[in-house]
């Protein structure tokens, strides 16, 4: 069988582009969903925004709003890149921009920076500039509303508040993602000092949230501070953390249907609309443990189309999780869910075990009544239980590198081989200008 590959080629601007440019993308991507169900981002339409307006106090909600959409996308092209790169998902498209990212070609990922001027049809993969333009424009944001007074921008309060818990997830996933990271034209950061730099923004987030009392902000935040402490070994910080946050939260990257591609969940586009990758072999017919009759495990859902998919090799098998025929299913940012997950890792034991069976239940899944294992038997039973729970949220991918999980080896069904890669190094596009770097 003959197999063709077609290349698609992405300008990607350097990070560190003009502030005009940067807001203008932002601005429209924005404003094409302000029409969308998610609150957040209802405001009016401004037109054309000339540099200087933006200083203008009236624009504020809207850059605000705009800020937080890039992160949007930037959570969204982290999970899907995630998801190739642990092994959630197969290349199943003949285009050459995706393929590298189910084997880690590294030259070919450091080319490949990502952007959120994206179509329905693009396979081009890449996290690192959609984070880095939302981290740099939550931040620019923030000190912007700063400056004015609360008679200036209603909400004012609330909306930095937003902005430092948004920020704290840009700065958290590069730092999960990376190898290292650079930040504005600055010197090499370890991940950890990234991971610090995340928790200083959630810590900021959850003081302001609580003074204007907006608890769906600070619970975001609660989570997000929990998972930069647990990626810093911080167990008791993270378990206190993890701990406050009430159930049933979650707080959604939210998606819609029509305008903009960037406004629609990519995955879904990824995994049916276009049938552009395939769920891969370990998460395909997953069944919960200790139950007769191997009763599907509702967690991770997976459809056999009992077909080829686009490439015509590769056999289709879809996720269920993100299904929405409109592809606005929503994906969470931070959940209840996952900080019961983070206070089981934390703690340990009978209380750890609870915790994992608390998110069992809210699910439908049967309970573990074994005693609680120990040592090296917990860690493997909590790291499964977020390899379903977590299952296409980007999640697995941060829990292969922190805990030097084995990544595939050997060759793809297209033959290729994969690479050593595990975290991403720095794009070309920052190397090639950061005078840190040359």
């Amino acid at each position: 069988m003959s197999f063709r590959l077609t290349h698609r080629s992405t300008l990607v601007a350097p990070v560190r582009s003009a502030v005009h440019s940067a807001w203008r993308m932002a601005l429209a991507l924005t404003l094409l969903g302000s029409t969308a169900c998610n609150k957040i981002l209802d405001v009016e339409n401004p037109g054309s925004v000339p540099e200087v307006a933006l200083s203008d106090p009236a624009l504020a909600p809207a850059l605000a709003a705009a800020a937080m959409q890039t992160l949007q996308c930037g959570v969204m092209q982290y999970a899907a890149a995630a998801g190739m790169l642990s092994g959630e998902y197969l290349n199943a498209n003949g285009f050459v921009d995706n393929h590298p990212w189910e084997w880690r070609g590294v030259v070919e990922i450091k080319g490949a920076p990502g952007s959120c001027t994206y179509t329905r049809a693009t396979t081009a993969m890449g996290f690192y500039t959609p984070l880095q333009q939302a981290r740099f424009q939550l931040d620019d944001a923030f000190n912007r509303l700063e400056k004015f007074t609360d008679a200036q921008v209603p909400n004012r309060l609330a909306l930095m508040a937003q902005m430092r818990a948004y920020g704290g997830y840009a700065l958290l996933l590069l730092g999960e993602g990376m190898c290292e990271m650079a930040i504005d034209n600055g010197p090499k950061l370890t991940r950890a000092e990234v991971f610090a730099l995340a928790e200083g923004r959630f810590t900021d987030a959850m003081t302001r949230a609580t003074a204007v009392a907006d608890q769906s902000v600070l619970n975001m935040a609660r989570v997000g501070r929990a998972r930069a402490r647990l990626d810093l070994k911080n167990l008791p910080g993270a378990a206190a953390d993890a701990a406050l946050v009430p159930a049933g939260f979650v707080r959604n990257a939210e998606f819609t249907e029509g305008g903009a591609a960037q406004r629609e969940n990519r995955i879904y586009n990824l995994t049916i609309r276009n049938e552009y990758l395939s769920v891969a072999a370990p998460y395909r017919n997953l069944t919960v443990n200790g139950v007769p009759g191997n009763v599907p495990d509702p967690r991770v859902k997976v459809k056999d189309a009992a077909k080829k998919a686009n490439d015509g090799i590769t056999p289709l098998f879809q996720q269920q999780k993100f299904i929405a025929a409109t592809g606005g299913t929503p994906i969470p940012i931070a959940s209840w869910a996952e900080a019961q997950l983070i206070l089981a890792e934390a703690v340990g034991g009978q209380a750890g075990l609870d915790a994992i069976n608390r998110v069992r239940t809210a699910n439908g899944v049967p309970v573990i009544t074994d005693p609680a294992p120990t040592g090296q038997a917990f860690t493997d039973l909590v790291l499964e239980e977020r390899r379903r729970q977590l299952f296409s949220e980007g999640q697995r991918y941060g829990d292969m590198l922190r805990y030097n999980l084995p990544f595939t080896k050997g060759v793809t069904i297209k033959g290729n081989t994969y690479s050593d890669l595990t975290c991403v190094p720095l794009p070309d596009v920052e190397t090639r200008n950061n005078p840190n770097f040359k």
